[in-house]
């Protein structure tokens, strides 16, 4: 054991005096700085009165949006006639056609009707006196011979009565409403219906191999165009699922995208060596410009495209011009902030041989600004790609106010989820094409 005296202590401590004695910011720093973090997250708990927002909150709606984004329901109406007899209705635009006739609505001996919700296990059935609802592992009876509905028994905690129908929820299977004249069920599927063709399509409802057969070498259905051209037409033109327009809409929205970051670029480049200050030594063309660039930049590109909008009009115009002004302000900051920092000595030492301005700049300040230029400029069109969608809500164009226009009839979740995952898609590439291409240019591996 080594064995430190008084004077060699005094020693040391005069030599490392930042370790052994320490300011009151270097001792209490972290733990200050801990109980602010504490201190704010209280304050935003009470100025956002999240307890409240918590147990207020509909949270049982995120599960049906889900369920809706995945799925889709069918909705048969069984109308009780006067006579006791039940006619089937469905509704004008029903995912089965115009005529439909599901196996799983099935006509009984005794003039009544059952419908499988989910198989054996959930299920309706429907006489002119009462409606049987089977589910959860019971079977609940309401007679609705009355005056209103009444149900026999014990209510299960899944039913809830009202004055004058009884809801039954079935779970993700559907639900199922009953009044006294009418029971109206909801059964819901996984998946997208009628993606590729619709009920108006000559290859609606037919299986895979029917579809191919006809395709490949079946007798052709228009004796004018062949089966192939009019699957395609029958696909593009699917008037539920709009994949022409949509397609369109999200080449509209990549094209503003484009446009409008070439067009920022080419304008900030020759801006920016007029905002910089070692390249333009006059101050006040510089705080000009800067300014401008601040101006251009610090007006969000949403409000960019309404301005426009009311200019031009809807349109992707208004959209590509909204990513312009922006993308003049922000590459014009990062061009020129870039410029001032590049390195002066082989710019003067080009200079020193009597070169031209121009060639100063081409040989001196090019090579050092390009990488900066090309990185930042690949990003933000990549980044614009995802902006150009939240300016065509607003009337800019592109997908973005298709999808818009989607959510609004809150009821066609499933398009919405269809042109959501064809941004990520879009975004996706877009992301990987912009960094393949930023390392290629750059000279680095991307690995």
């Amino acid at each position: 054991m080594t064995v430190i005296d008084a004077n060699r202590m005094q020693e040391i401590e005069a030599r490392y005096p930042e370790y052994f004695h320490r300011s009151f910011r270097q001792r209490f720093g972290g733990l200050m700085i801990l109980i602010a973090t504490l201190l704010y997250g209280l304050y935003a708990v009470w100025f956002f009165d999240l307890p409240k927002l918590l147990a207020e909150a509909h949270w049982e709606r995120v599960g049906i949006y889900l369920s809706q984004w995945v799925s889709y329901d069918v909705q048969p109406d069984f109308r009780i006639q006067d006579d006791g007899s039940i006619e089937v209705r469905y509704p004008r635009f029903s995912p089965l056609g115009d005529n439909p006739h599901p196996d799983w609505v099935v006509n009984n001996p005794d003039g009544s009707i059952t419908v499988s919700v989910s198989g054996t296990s959930r299920s309706i059935t429907v006489s002119k006196s009462e409606t049987i609802v089977t589910a959860h592992g019971v079977s609940v009876p309401v007679n609705v011979s009355s005056g209103a509905p009444q149900v026999v028994g014990p209510v299960p905690s899944w039913m809830t009565v009202y004055d004058d129908n009884v809801l039954a929820d079935l779970g993700f299977a559907g639900d199922v409403s009953i009044s006294v004249d009418r029971v109206k069920v909801r059964k819901r599927f996984l998946g997208w219906a009628n993606f590729l063709f619709d009920t108006q399509s000559s290859f609606f409802d037919k299986p895979v191999g029917d579809v191919l057969g006809l395709i490949v070498s079946g007798p052709r259905i228009k004796p004018d165009q062949s089966n192939l051209s009019l699957a395609f037409d029958d696909i593009w033109n699917n008037s539920e699922w709009q994949h022409g327009d949509v397609w369109t809409k999200l080449f509209q929205t990549i094209v503003m995208a484009f446009l409008g970051t070439l067009l920022g670029a080419l304008a900030a480049f020759p801006l920016a060596f007029l905002a910089a200050r070692n390249i333009t030594p006059n101050r006040l063309l510089n705080q000009i410009l800067k300014r401008f660039f601040d101006f251009l930049r610090s007006v969000d590109m949403l409000i960019w495209a309404l301005f426009l909008t009311r200019a031009f009009g809807p349109g992707p115009l208004a959209g590509s011009g909204a990513i312009f002004l922006t993308e003049t302000g922000t590459l014009g900051k990062l061009y020129s902030e870039g410029l001032e920092n590049i390195d002066n000595k082989p710019r003067e030492g080009i200079k020193s041989t009597g070169a031209q301005t121009v060639l100063v700049h081409r040989y001196g300040i090019m090579p050092q600004i390009v990488p900066v230029i090309v990185s930042q400029t690949l990003y933000q069109w990549e980044s614009n790609v995802r902006g150009a969608t939240i300016i065509g809500a607003v009337g800019a164009g592109g997908i973005g106010l298709k999808l818009w226009e989607a959510m609004r009839t809150n009821a066609n979740w499933e398009n919405v989820a269809y042109m959501v995952i064809l941004i990520l898609i879009v975004v996706f590439l877009f992301d990987a094409a912009s960094n393949a291409l930023r390392h290629r240019l750059m000279g680095t591996n991307s690995h």
